[in-house]
Parts: C-alpha cells; structure tokens; sequence
C-alpha cells in the first residue's frame, strides 16, 4: 500500500508540475483571475467526464460516497480554495517574485504543522529532516537573487496563502477515505465558480477560444488528475508524508520549463536534485513501529480482505476490492504503518 501511495503522491506532484511553465504561457493570453478560474473548472469539467465515460464506475461502486457527516470538511476544502488565490495574487502584486517562489514553499512545513497539532498526525524526525531537504531543494530552484528577498506584507499574504493550503491539505485528508474522483469534482467547481465570481468584478472574462481550451485542459491535468492522485495518496501516507512527495513539484515544474520553454539548467538546479533525491529517499525509508491500539469504529471504504484490519467475516468471501460499511474490532499489535486511514492513533 504504502508503495503505491508513494506513486500516487509522485504522479500528483508531475501532474502538477505542467501548472507553472504551461501557465506562463497563457498569462499573456487571459487574465490571472480568469486563468485561475478557468483551470479550477477544467478540472472538475474532465473529472466529471471521466466519470461519465468510466462504465465500471457505474456497474460497480467501488468508492464510498461523501455524505452529510464531511460536509464540514468539504465546505471549509472550498473556501479555503478561493481565499488562498485571492491572498497569493495580491501578495505577488505587493512582491518580488523571487520571495512569492520562496515563501511557496512554506506549505509543505504549514502541512505538517497543521497535520501534527490540529489533527494529531504523528511526525518523526526522520520525516522533519525530510521535509527540511525538499524545502531546501524548493528554495533552491525558485530564489535567483538572495538579496531581492524581504519582509513585507506582501509577504504576510504569501504566507497566509500557504497556511490556507496547509489547512486544506488536511481537510482533504479528513475526507480521503472517499470517492477521490466526487472530491475533485466539488472541489472543481466549487472552487472554480468561486474563482470565477471573483475574475468577474476584479478581473477580466474575455480571451481567444483556444486559450480558454487551452487553459480548461491544463487543469484537468494539472488540477483534476494531480488532485485525484493526491487524495489516494493522503490514504496510506496521511497529510504530512504526502505533502513532502508533493514538493518535487517545483523540480518537475523547472524540468518542463527547460524542455518546453528551453529555459537553462543551472548550478543551482543540478544541487537542487540531489537535496530533493536525498530528501525523498529519507521520506521513503521512514520505518514508523511500535506497539499500537486499534479502537472499536464503523466506517465504509473501499478495501479487500488482504490485510489484518479487514478480517471481518460478514464479507469474508470477497477477494476483490469492494466497498461497504464495516467495523473494526478493538486490536492491539505491532508492526510498521504510516499515519494512514487506519492508524490516527495519538502518540
């Protein structure tokens, strides 16, 4: 499991990497505020299509559906999706884009912040100093000038956008057990209608048809695919693991920049890989054991019976995946886990 979350992490990361260069090319086309909009619909337009055209979806129900209980969580995933736009673009409107690169990083330590006080996801220094190595690699790749970087309150906004991120990466987390392809699909339009209220008194509704095309499919990849493979990502490593896979996203962003914009590869690039090589690998190779208990609880996701928390003898004959409200016994054991859907135990 924990393997493929890792990949599912990686593919969000380089799906997510083609938002920055291949936006650069159509800002000059639409506005930002219309971009933003426009890459929030796409993805939820493609994934709602990719539902529509996916016939076993519709034969079999593989994926639990949302319900009244993660409301909370879906409403808060959407406002915070809105709000941390608004404060990053008149952030870079009062910075230097040197310190908006910077300060962009600050969401993967504001994930794992929020992660390990608010909703109690257990961090091990071996993660921290993971976390530490990619944020470096991050900065690396996105500083050209040192001596351009301040304080300002532009800069505060930044770092409010971050923390708006950092919250809505753990209120996805809350809801990842669910149908990854609804979440993306509300936060899609959602967000995007959201964005496009706001493009239409501060912004600009106007651009070329193959622009808008253009910019609709960049979010179904960079937004709707990478979203998908996020939140089946934050199953099995939680908020924190996955927001540390997700930062190689400004290295895959530079990479497409360089073959697509065929901007140069630097010093500073080719250092950058190797903190981020090294910092994933220590990601990776966290070994988290000890002695844990399981409580009594009801929940439905999908599962199969391979494993030990999914004995349960009601569907005992099932060997595939499947999806159906079940319980958990009260356990105890040993063995290594991840702070996955079925290890939030405090510690």
């Amino acid at each position: 499991m924990k393997n493929y979350s890792v990949l599912y992490a990686l593919l969000a990361a380089m799906l997510f990497g083609f938002n920055a260069p291949f936006s650069k090319l159509l800002i000059n086309e639409l506005n930002p505020l219309f971009l933003a909009a426009l890459l929030y619909l796409g993805a939820g337009i493609g994934m709602t299509l990719l539902t529509f055209f996916n016939k076993s979806r519709k034969i079999e129900a593989k994926e639990a559906r949302l319900t009244k209980k993660e409301t909370p969580y879906i409403i808060l995933m959407i406002l915070l999706d809105i709000a941390a736009p608004i404060f990053l673009l008149f952030g870079i409107s009062m910075s230097n884009s040197s310190t908006a690169a910077l300060l962009g990083t600050f969401e993967i330590a504001a994930t794992s912040i929020i992660a390990m006080i608010i909703f109690k996801e257990a961090i091990g220094k071996r993660l921290w100093i993971a976390i530490g190595f990619i944020s470096l690699a991050s900065i690396l790749l996105t500083v050209t000038d040192a001596a351009t970087i301040s304080l300002s309150i532009g800069s505060v906004l930044i770092i409010l956008s971050c923390l708006c991120w950092g919250l809505e990466n753990n209120c996805t987390r809350k809801i990842s057990l669910k149908d990854p392809l609804q979440i993306v699909i509300l936060k899609g339009f959602g967000s995007g209608m959201g964005a496009l209220l706001i493009a239409s008194i501060w912004g600009e509704l106007s651009g070329s048809l193959l622009s808008i095309i253009s910019a609709l499919a960049l979010g179904f990849a960079a937004y709707g695919l990478s979203i998908y493979f996020y939140v089946k990502a934050q199953r099995g490593l939680g908020a924190a693991r996955t927001s540390a896979y997700y930062a190689a996203a400004p290295f895959i962003g530079v990479l497409i920049s360089w073959l697509v914009l065929k901007e140069p590869i630097t010093i500073s690039f080719l250092i950058a890989l190797g903190i981020m090589v090294l910092g994933s690998w220590l990601a990776l190779s966290e070994n988290h054991e000890h002695a844990h208990i399981h409580r009594d609880e009801t929940h439905e996701h999908k599962h199969t019976h391979e494993d030990d928390h999914h004995k349960h003898e009601d569907h005992s004959l099932i060997i595939s995946e499947h999806c159906h409200a079940h319980t958990h016994q009260r356990m105890k054991h040993k063995h290594g886990h991840l702070p996955d859907s079925h290890h939030h135990h405090v510690h």
